[in-house]
C-alpha cells in the first residue's frame, strides 16, 4: 500500500474533514476522496462515516488509523535515520557502554572527535563488564559498547557485530619509588616474590594464565571492589597489579607502570545491535581505532627502562572472536 495514502486518511481522522484535510495537504477535495475510498475498497470495510459536521472514522477506520499511525511514525524514524547515515548527523541520544579502563582514556577521547564531527549530540557512557555490557546491548539499552576478550572472553551472539579494534598489551603498574620502577620490561618470573592485588575475577584469570605459563604463581593476596581502589592500594605500597596498557595515559600521579616480556594480551572490540544500528555508531568505532592507534606511543612511553630508551610491542591484528 501507498503510505501517502496512508497519511491522507490519518489527516483526515485528525481534523475532521475532507476539505479541511485538502487544505492541509495541498490536495483538491476530490483528490482526498478517491484516496480515501481506494483505501477502502483495498481493506474491504468502511473507514470513514458522515456526520453533521464533517467526518469520523468508524470502528474499523479507528483501528486502522492506529496502527496507520505507528506505522508512519516508524517510517518517518527510518527516513530520518538513513539521511543521517548519508548527512553525517546524530539527533538521536548514544547510549555508550565501555570497560572501566576503556572508559577512563580512550571512549571519552573519542567521543570529543565525534562531537566536533557530528556537532549537537546527546550522549551518555556507562562503564561495566564486559559480559554485562553485551546484555545492556542485547536488551537496548545501549546502542554500542567497548569490550574485550580477557576471560571469560567475548560471546558469540547473532543478534550482536563485533568489530577489532586491536590488541592491548598489558603493563604492570607499580608505586612511584618501586625497586622495580624504571626497569623494563622485566619478565613475569622476575615479579614472583611480589604481592599482586585485583579487582575482577576475568583479570585475575589473565594474571594467572601468564604467571602459569612462566612457571610460577601469582599470589593474588589483596582484592579490590574496583579499578580506583585497585589502583589506590598499588599507589600505598600495598601491592602491584597487572593493568590494561590503555589506562597508562590515564594513571594517577603516584603511579609508574613497567612492561613485560612477552606480554599478556587481550582483544578490544566493540560490538553493536544487528537491528536499528545508531547512525552514529559507525563512526565512533572509527574514531576509537583512531584513538587506540594514536596512544600507542603514549603507552610506550610510559615504560621507561634503565637505558633511557622506550620499548613496546606494536600490537597485531586479528579476526573478531565470531
Amino acid at each position: 500500500m501507498d503510505l501517502t495514502v496512508w497519511r491522507t486518511f490519518v489527516t483526515v481522522c485528525r481534523v475532521g474533514s475532507l476539505s479541511a484535510a485538502a487544505a492541509e495537504l495541498h490536495h483538491t477535495q476530490s483528490a482526498v476522496s478517491r484516496q480515501i475510498a481506494g483505501l477502502e475498497r483495498q481493506l474491504g470495510v468502511a473507514l470513514v462515516e458522515r456526520h453533521a459536521r464533517g467526518v469520523r472514522p468508524t470502528a474499523a477506520g479507528e483501528v486502522f488509523r492506529r496502527h496507520a499511525l505507528a506505522t508512519l511514525h516508524e517510517a518517518d524514524r527510518a527516513l530520518r535515520a538513513v539521511r543521517d547515515v548519508r548527512d553525517g548527523v546524530c539527533d538521536r541520544p548514544l547510549a555508550i557502554g565501555a570497560t572501566p579502563s576503556l572508559a577512563a582514556g580512550i571512549v571519552p577521547e573519542a567521543v570529543r572527535g565525534l562531537l566536533k564531527q557530528a556537532g549537537s549530540l546527546r550522549w551518555s557512557l556507562l562503564p561495566g563488564l564486559s559480559a554485562q555490557l553485551h546484555g545492556r546491548v542485547i536488551a537496548g539499552d545501549l546502542d554500542i559498547a567497548v569490550v574485550t576478550d580477557a576471560p571469560p572472553g567475548l560471546t558469540v551472539d547473532p543478534r550482536v557485530e563485533h568489530r577489532f579494534l586491536g590488541l592491548d598489551e598489558m603493563v604492570v603498574v607499580l608505586p612511584v619509588g618501586h625497586p622495580r620502577a624504571g626497569h623494563g620490561p622485566v619478565p613475569l618470573r622476575s615479579l614472583a616474590d611480589q604481592t599482586w592485588v585485583e579487582d575482577n575475577e576475568g583479570s585475575a584469570a589473565l594474571l594467572r594464565q601468564h604467571a602459569a605459563r612462566a612457571g610460577i604463581s601469582a599470589g593474588i593476596d589483596l582484592t579490590a571492589a574496583d579499578l580506583p581502589g585497585k589502583l589506590a592500594l598499588v599507589a600505598t605500597g600495598h601491592a602491584i597489579a597487572l593493568i590494561p596498557g590503555v589506562l597508562t595515559s590515564a594513571l594517577r600521579a603516584d603511579v609508574t607502570t613497567i612492561g613485560l616480556v612477552d606480554p599478556p594480551t587481550r582483544g578490544i572490540y566493540t560490538i553493536t545491535p544487528r537491528r536499528d544500528a545508531h547512525p552514529c555508531a559507525a563512526s565512533l568505532h572509527d574514531r576509537l581505532a583512531a584513538v587506540f592507534a594514536s596512544d600507542r606511543p603514549a603507552r610506550a612511553a610510559h615504560q621507561p627502562d634503565g637505558t633511557g630508551t622506550h620499548h613496546s610491542h606494536a600490537p597485531a591484528g586479528r579476526p573478531p572472536a565470531e
